[in-house]
């Protein structure tokens, strides 16, 4: 605000005033002494012209002031103007080297200039390559003596019966879940391991009989008969670590999760009952179908208590 701006708004509020004092004095003076309101009338009628002449010697100035600098900027721009056509070499030079690196990266980036892709959300580029690329292989088998330690059969009991042949999955959940696998040692150090995969019909019953801990789901309700669902767990010094309760194996468990999900695989840590080693690729219209070999349908047990 200018000087002058500041100035209106300094005696536009102290008229305010002194006009509202004016103007109760006035009515008091008025209703108490009615033989003097035509004077009364009239000084107050003398007061106003004043101040509406302040105010309009206020605004004039005002104006006069804006007039001038506008006048003043015109000049610059014009100044500024004629320096730049005089210059015009070193003009295009200057912004050559401002541009140049901005472009070259934009050019570099070839066809992805104009990518419209939201990369918060389903997958990153990596995993759009990985899923469109070429099959990964499987893991090699893991000695048998691997998945019979105390810890692993006290947290998965019959874990050495578990069936963990990845030509039993569904070969569409198994490209993602070996997308997992591969981004999970790429990016955050974690070598996945797979407890089970595909799951009989019987051995579905079997783990039911054990109790809610360890599946909630009958047999033929359980993605595991369709091969398309997986428990996993993480290798770590040569030894399967399961248990959550170790910071670590937690830390990976969320990490395997949310990558499980960008490959539009379900994690079954985010279910009521956690089952943080479990992922499933669901299909409409398969839970309850009666199989005896693997089909391309998708099903998976309720969740499990570790």
């Amino acid at each position: 605000m200018t000087f002058y701006g500041f100035q209106i708004v300094f005696i536009v509020i102290q008229a305010s005033l002194f006009a509202y004092f004016v103007l109760v004095a006035s009515v008091v003076v008025m209703v108490t002494f009615p033989d003097r309101r035509t004077r009364t009338l009239a000084a107050f009628e003398q007061i106003l012209v004043l101040l509406l002449g302040a105010l309009s010697r206020l605004l004039r100035g005002v104006t006069v002031d804006l007039n001038e600098t506008l006048r003043q900027a015109s000049r610059r721009a014009a100044n500024g103007l004629r320096w730049v056509r005089g210059h015009r070499a070193l003009v295009s030079v200057a912004l050559l080297a401002v541009l140049a690196p901005s472009l070259a990266v934009l050019a570099m980036r070839g066809p992805t200039l104009f990518d419209l892709i939201d990369h918060s959300s389903a997958t990153d580029r990596q995993i759009a390559r990985l899923l469109e690329g070429e099959q990964l292989t499987p893991p090699l088998p893991l000695p048998p003596e691997v998945f019979t330690t105390r810890e692993a059969e006290q947290i998965w009991p019959d874990i050495a019966t578990a069936s963990r042949d990845w030509d039993l999955l569904d070969p569409l959940f198994a490209q993602r879940l070996l997308v997992v696998f591969k981004l999970m040692k790429e990016r955050h150090g974690y070598e996945m391991v797979l407890i089970e995969g595909h799951r009989s019909p019987q051995r579905q019953e079997q783990l039911l009989a054990q109790g809610s801990h360890m599946t909630q789901a009958r047999a033929n309700m359980s993605y595991h008969q369709h091969g398309l669902a997986a428990d996993c767990a993480f290798l770590m010094e040569g030894r399967i670590a399961i248990s959550e309760r170790d910071p670590l194996v937690m830390r990976g468990y969320q990490l395997y999760g949310e990558l499980a999900e960008q490959v539009g695989l379900t994690w079954g840590g985010g279910w009521r009952m956690q089952d943080y080693g479990h992922v499933e690729l669901r299909r409409p219209s398969v839970l309850g179908n009666v199989v005896s070999h693997v089909t391309a349908g998708d099903t998976a047990d309720l969740p499990k208590l570790n």
